[in-house]
């Protein structure tokens, strides 16, 4: 009896209550739907990872290469830096043998020069490790090491030319840069064809006298003059050619066998 007593007194009560009990009822539901969303994307994401490694185990693998396939490599980076290391050797003889190009750019043969003394330290550091060509093949870390040094050649040689050609003669003095323009003059008139003989070889002997103190010619560039000179002569005037590796006589040397004998030489005759 007191129970509904005190319904019929609190009747009011029922409304909120069931507001409430309405309020945790949605809010259940909204997270059950959360709930099903979420197991429906897992079981997606399984199912995208399964399709992904059934994939993967049907996608063939790729080929293991083989030691023959690494020496043919190997053999083939070999021989393009040796080929690069040739061309900048080819670029260099280029100053090293024309003496036309040692007057216009004289710090090219000049080792005190430092960019020009790095670049023959490199020169020498990529010829040392260039591997032999009848030797065994190179190992990676030899490989490696002479490619590095072929680089090094490489950016030497262009900072030593660069700077070579923005010095140019300007390291002379006044009277020596004269002498430079004249022995540049008399080259030109030493491989003229239209000059005489006579003028050739004058021209050419003027030429080592105008350089002589400025410029130290290198023995392959005065054997490339020289041949060059003597190429431009009729066959019957061609001086004598000493070969390309014969060292050169001195001034006050003895003479070389094939010398003919000064007539004081020569034994008396006999009467």
């Amino acid at each position: 009896m007191d129970f509904f007593q005190f319904l019929g007194s609190y009747w009011w009560l029922a409304f909120p209550l069931m507001g409430a009990l309405g309020g945790v009822g949605s809010a259940w539901e909204r997270s059950a739907k959360r709930r099903h969303k979420r197991r429906l994307e897992i079981l997606e994401a399984k199912r995208e990872m399964k399709a992904v490694e059934i994939a993967a185990r049907q996608r063939p693998e790729p080929e293991t290469p083989t030691a023959a396939a690494h020496a043919a490599s190997a053999a083939d980076l070999l021989a393009r830096t040796e080929a690069e290391h040739d061309a900048i050797t080819a670029r260099w003889l280029e100053y090293e043998l024309d003496v036309a190009k040692m007057i216009a750019y004289p710090a090219m043969s000049d080792g005190r020069q430092p960019l020009t003394a790095g670049f023959l330290r490199a020169k020498k550091v990529a010829d040392r490790l260039r591997p032999p060509a009848s030797g065994p093949a190179p190992t990676p870390q030899e490989l490696a090491a002479y490619q590095n040094a072929v680089t090094d050649y490489e950016v030497a040689f262009e900072l030593a030319e660069r700077d070579a050609r923005r010095l140019k003669d300007s390291s002379f003095t006044a009277p020596e840069r004269k002498r430079l323009d004249v022995a540049k003059q008399l080259l030109t008139v030493a491989v003229d064809e239209a000059a005489t003989p006579a003028e050739r070889q004058l021209a050419y002997k003027r030429v080592r006298e105008e350089l002589d103190g400025l410029i130290s010619l290198s023995d392959g560039a005065i054997d490339v003059l020289e041949r060059k000179v003597a190429l431009e002569l009729p066959a019957s005037e061609r001086p004598p050619l000493p070969p390309p590796s014969a060292p050169r006589a001195s001034p006050g040397s003895a003479p070389e066998p094939h010398d003919p004998p000064h007539p004081e030489q020569l034994p008396p005759e006999r009467g």
